[in-house]
């Protein structure tokens, strides 16, 4: 049995008030997982834990802004989840479409899609494009979203586009030392030139990266929540980054 709403009022308080002047992350990755077997537990179908799963985005945007937190990347697709059942796909795809329409719709957070957008439909490619055209402009919340999105396929990319550069160059081969460097790869991911993530929440009770952002979460802080994301709360998002707060450090020293 839950408590009384208004229990939960309180806790909210008191947690945003223990966040008061502590260090906050510049960058939130958020894998929500836990959409199918929230449906599952609840004897609904698949589709309708998608879409309660992507109803809840627009929450979490905003209680990021409410800690002013600049960047979120929000995991809504891998590259593996391609292979599904294809019903379940084409009713995720839409789903993914119409909510990120939606988030664009607003106006109010700048969107950038990071993944494989080429596996996609092309309706649903073409609909996400136009969705992220739209908030170009936009100088909020920058929020990433992952659609077709496997973190060894980004590096493989972007060690890819790097020997596209050398050969245009006119460069030989030998020339590999010196061309792929870390910064250099850095620098041809879907993220260059935004903050690594400092915190990686993971939702569903699951321990594991899965494959998200694997080269920018090399020093990232990693908080699992037992939430299925769909029942996820503010007060966990704040359990998280009170955990993040008071975490040390150390950056690999």
């Amino acid at each position: 049995m839950r408590p009384p709403a208004f229990l939960y009022g309180l806790y909210e308080r008191r947690l945003t008030r223990s966040l008061d002047g502590a260090r906050l992350p510049h960058h939130v990755g958020v894998m929500l997982d836990g959409n199918r077997r929230w449906a599952r537990s609840a004897g609904l179908e698949p589709a309708q834990g998608h879409q309660a799963g992507a109803d809840r985005i627009a929450d979490l945007l905003r209680w990021c802004e409410d800690v002013e937190i600049p960047v979120v990347t929000l995991w809504m697709l891998s590259t593996k989840n391609l292979h599904r059942d294809t019903r379940e796909v084409t009713d995720l795809l839409e789903i993914i479409a119409s909510t990120v329409a939606g988030l664009a719709a607003a106006r109010r957070w700048r969107l950038q899609l990071v993944g494989e957008l080429d596996l996609l439909p092309e309706e649903i490619a073409q609909r996400l494009r136009a969705a992220e055209s739209l908030t170009s402009d936009v100088a909020g919340l920058h929020v990433n979203i992952a659609v077709g999105y496997g973190g060894r396929d980004e590096i493989a990319g972007a060690v890819r586009s790097l020997i596209t550069e050398l050969q245009d160059s006119g460069r030989g081969l030998d020339d590999l030392d010196e061309v792929i460097t870390p910064e250099a790869i850095a620098g041809h991911l879907y993220t260059k030139g935004q903050p690594d993530p400092d915190l990686v929440i993971r939702t569903s009770g699951e321990q594991r990266l899965g494959g998200f952002l694997l080269w920018q979460s090399e020093q990232s802080e990693f908080y699992f929540c037992e939430a299925f994301w769909p029942d996820f709360r503010r007060v966990d998002f704040l359990r998280a980054l009170r955990a993040y707060a008071g975490r040390e450090r150390r950056m690999g020293r």
